[in-house]
């Protein structure tokens, strides 16, 4: 009987573990985000988005600190197309020395030399007829800018020109004969030629130059010379040759 007993647990033993080798093996599932030193895909995904992030960062700081030390005027004279860069392009003619008497200037109109001790007034000033280039000279010194024009210019494009001028300081406007383009903005060091009133680059012009381009931080544009004509009005007694 013991005997019996025995056989009939081993066949039992044997019959509960074919069962179990019959049962399908199941395979194994991988872990989402593989880890690499303890750290996710993700994770490292986040760290490398954000390493890029910051370089590009620290690449556009780097590139603006680099553009703000370029010499006054040729950032802004790269961005706006026709700008003539006189700083640039040869400025040992821009002189700023007071003198008496009438000059000449290496370009026409003039965008700087030396000058009339005395200013024109450019507090918005509309001139309908010419100005002594010597003292309007002085204004671009001060921070002006000068528009002229030809004038045979249609009339509502003077006044459209006139709108731009009228009211604001470091601005003076004024007709000039034989220019070689219908209307033409002067600054100290920088001059652009445009064909028509209307032309947004003029706008810019002022918007970039105006005040920017002084070579004489300080000085206004009010008390100045309001004579026209082409002569340059000699300074009262006392007042000569005083720098500013």
């Amino acid at each position: 009987m013991a005997s019996t007993k025995s056989e009939n647990n081993t066949e039992s033993k044997g019959s509960g573990s074919a069962k179990k080798n019959t049962r399908p093996r199941r395979r194994p599932v991988k872990a989402r985000g593989a880890k690499l030193g303890g750290m996710s895909g993700t994770t490292i995904a986040l760290f490398t988005a954000a390493a890029i992030f910051a370089l590009a960062i620290l690449g556009y700081a780097g590139y603006k600190v680099w553009d703000k030390n370029k010499p006054f005027g040729e950032q802004a004279a790269q961005k706006i197309d026709g700008v003539h860069n006189y700083r640039k392009e040869d400025p040992k003619w821009l002189t700023n020395r007071h003198v008496d008497g009438e000059q000449t200037y290496k370009v026409s109109p003039s965008v700087g030399g030396d000058h009339n001790s005395i200013w024109q007034n450019c507090m918005g000033d509309i001139y309908t007829q010419e100005i002594p280039e010597e003292h309007a000279t002085h204004s671009l010194e001060h921070g002006a800018v000068w528009i002229t024009y030809r004038p045979d210019l249609p009339a509502d494009q003077v006044a459209k020109l006139q709108e731009k001028v009228q009211g604001r300081d470091f601005m003076l406007m004024s007709p000039y004969p034989n220019l070689d383009s219908p209307i033409t903005l002067q600054a100290w060091g920088f001059k652009l030629k445009v064909d028509s009133a209307d032309d947004k680059r003029i706008d810019k012009f002022i918007k970039a130059f105006r005040k920017e381009a002084s070579v004489e931080r300080g000085a206004g544009c009010s008390g100045g010379n309001t004579e026209t004509g082409t002569a340059p009005v000699a300074a009262p007694e006392g007042q000569g040759m005083v720098q500013q």
